[in-house]
């Protein structure tokens, strides 16, 4: 595909935009098999698919090179985001910058009184957002009866959102002779049933790649512990050094808080979330293009749309809910050809459930390990190297300046200096739990190096919890808490660890209390060495088959405090009586969900 097979004024357009080639979906929009059809086009993130629909719609609205006078609009372009809106309208007044269109934006957040205002004056391209559109329709302020073509843009995520009803009453306003363009990075049923009720005879468009979500992103997944997620984001963007990056985050309170821990410690960044006004986002997005700041926190919602020409790294500080966010989210970086990285913060018990994301969006990630301080540091030197080592231009006055300081210091404590004050304009790296072999090792507990797995005879269907266990052990064994290691909870036994040095007084103790005539119904409990040890319980239970995992988890899994058998299950009654509580206690009942283990 030449731009000598499109219209003149987009042709110049392009070139003068720095276009060389045009993008597989923007040539594919512009085959002669799909001039005049509705489509639905299906396209990779930051593949170009705004020029795209820009050339798909000009044969409706180009007259020997420029578009006549209209009271109506002729084109309407529907985005599910202000941001992406806005980018919208942006891209298309530079692509049609010389034939004289004239493009209103109308989207939620922005001054209502002056989009009619400009409605009434007179529109070409109407672009905006689905709630607002249909806010001027029903005033009579939006007239769609000479309307040629619709544009459908990122139409699975606007069905996400809940504007269904919105678009149905746009598309319904709208002539039936329209063209009904559908522009979508992923294509689910919703998107199918919408094409077949709306478009006619419309022409299938799909240039995304089956292997993996996008070809110029680089995936990276980094497997951390559940309290380092924070201290792993800094060390990131440390690492990657980015001229500008994104991180997701699932809720505005975590944007936020994460927000604040950046700031704090020294990053130059902003948010963006749904309690920020139109204006606060536009500032943080010109901050971001002005290089005022490096780093964007943000959730899905408030960051669709965002094209930004540096971003080159993309953190997925929160697992996304599903394989198209994935997309949708990574697709930030890695657009129009240049390379971007995407890197998803996994804590250590999720991995699995990422690695079936991954799968099923056919893409293949990287695992590496959480950057080191050490790691950081090693990087650093060499960007401080290429920046010291770098031509600079210097005026007579600063040369005089420099010279009058190499007569007072040498020249090794001057460039000491200088390289202590680039240091110090970067956040510090951050020390981490980790999760290798030696780190378990550094962070075992003395003495519990080689221990002595016993079991009793209560668990979860007791209504079991560590907070109750831990006091009975150190009365029925004659020992510390400090003695008592890993507590883990299973459905009707409980398995916890004792040092093998102490093994054998503990068990002594455990039978003469046994035998203790006061009643109390915890002497009762039968506690012994364990035949087998939780992993062993685990993996018979695995190969059991579907009625030996037929419990679903509630909370979290075996062996870290929690319950996971079902909520409903209801407590013990009857038995003795017993003031501490526990199994058919009848004084203060068990907590239910423990916040932490031993």
């Amino acid at each position: 595909m030449t731009f000598s097979q499109l219209p003149q004024p987009l042709a110049d357009a392009l070139a003068a935009h720095g276009y060389e080639n045009l993008t597989p979906v923007q040539a594919a929009v512009a085959e002669a098999e799909a001039r005049g059809r509705d489509l639905v086009v299906s396209a990779q993130t930051g593949s170009g698919k705004t020029v795209a629909f820009g050339i798909a719609m000009s044969d409706e609205l180009l007259a020997d090179g420029s578009i006549p006078y209209a009271e109506a609009p002729l084109a309407l372009a529907i985005a599910p985001t202000r941001e992406l809106a806005q980018q919208v309208s942006r891209e298309l007044e530079w692509l049609y910058a010389s034939t004289g269109a004239r493009i209103v934006t109308c989207v939620g957040g922005m001054d209502p009184v002056r989009e009619r205002k400009q409605l009434e004056r007179g529109a070409t391209i109407v672009v905006g957002t689905p709630g607002r559109l249909r806010d001027h329709l029903e005033r009579g302020k939006l007239d769609l009866s000479a309307l040629r073509v619709v544009v459908l843009d990122e139409a699975d995520e606007m069905l996400d959102m809940g504007f269904r009803e919105d678009l149905e009453e746009l598309l319904d306003a709208a002539p039936a002779s329209r063209r009904t363009l559908l522009f979508s990075a992923t294509m689910p049923r919703p998107i199918e049933a919408l094409a077949r009720r709306y478009q006619t005879d419309a022409l299938r468009i799909s240039t995304v790649t089956e292997n993996r979500g996008h070809g110029d992103i680089a995936y990276q997944a980094v497997t951390v512990a559940p309290a380092d997620v924070e201290n792993v984001v800094v060390n990131l963007l440390r690492l990657h050094d980015a001229e500008t990056a994104i991180l997701f985050c699932a809720t505005r309170d975590n944007v936020k808080h994460l927000h604040s821990t950046l700031t704090e410690r020294g990053f130059s960044a902003v948010a963006l979330s749904g309690e920020h006004s139109q204006n606060e986002r536009n500032n943080a997005l010109q901050a971001l293009r002005d290089k005022r700041a490096r780093v964007c926190v943000a959730t899905d919602v408030a960051a669709r749309g965002i094209d930004l020409p540096s971003l080159t790294l993309v953190i997925h500080v929160e697992i996304p809910r599903d394989a198209e966010t994935l997309q949708h989210r990574s697709g930030r970086t890695g657009r129009a050809g240049k390379k971007g990285t995407a890197v998803i913060v996994v804590p250590f018990p999720r991995r699995r459930r990422v690695e079936g994301m991954l799968r099923g969006a056919r893409i293949e990630a990287e695992w590496i390990a959480a950057p080191t301080p050490e790691v950081i540091r090693a990087s650093d030197r060499g960007r401080l190297m290429e920046k010291l080592l770098a031509p600079v231009e210097a005026d007579e006055e600063d040369r005089e300046i420099a010279r009058e300081v190499l007569e007072k210091v040498s020249a090794e404590d001057l460039a000491a200096a200088l390289v202590r004050a680039h240091r110090a304009a970067m956040p510090q790296p951050e020390e981490l739990i980790g999760n290798s072999p030696e780190a378990r090792e550094a962070r075992q507990r003395p003495g519990f190096d080689d221990v002595v797995w016993f079991t009793m005879d209560v668990g979860r269907q007791q209504n079991a919890d560590p907070r109750w266990i831990l006091p009975l052990l150190c009365r029925r064994g004659h020992v510390t808490r400090n003695a008592v290691g890993q507590i883990r909870i299973g459905a009707d036994q409980t398995h916890f660890q004792i040092p093998k040095a102490m093994a054998d007084q503990f068990i002594r103790s455990v039978e003469r209390t046994s035998h203790d005539e006061s009643g109390d119904v915890e002497n009762t409990i039968r506690i012994e060495v364990a035949t087998d040890t939780p992993r062993d319980v685990a993996r018979d239970r695995r190969r059991e088959g579907p009625q030996g995992r037929a419990r679903k988890p509630y909370a979290r899994d075996e062996g870290r405090g929690g319950f996971d058998g079902p909520r409903h299950k209801p407590r013990p009654t009857g038995g003795p009586r017993n003031d501490r509580g526990g199994p058919g206690g009848g004084g203060k009942p068990f907590h239910k969900k423990p916040k932490k283990s031993y």
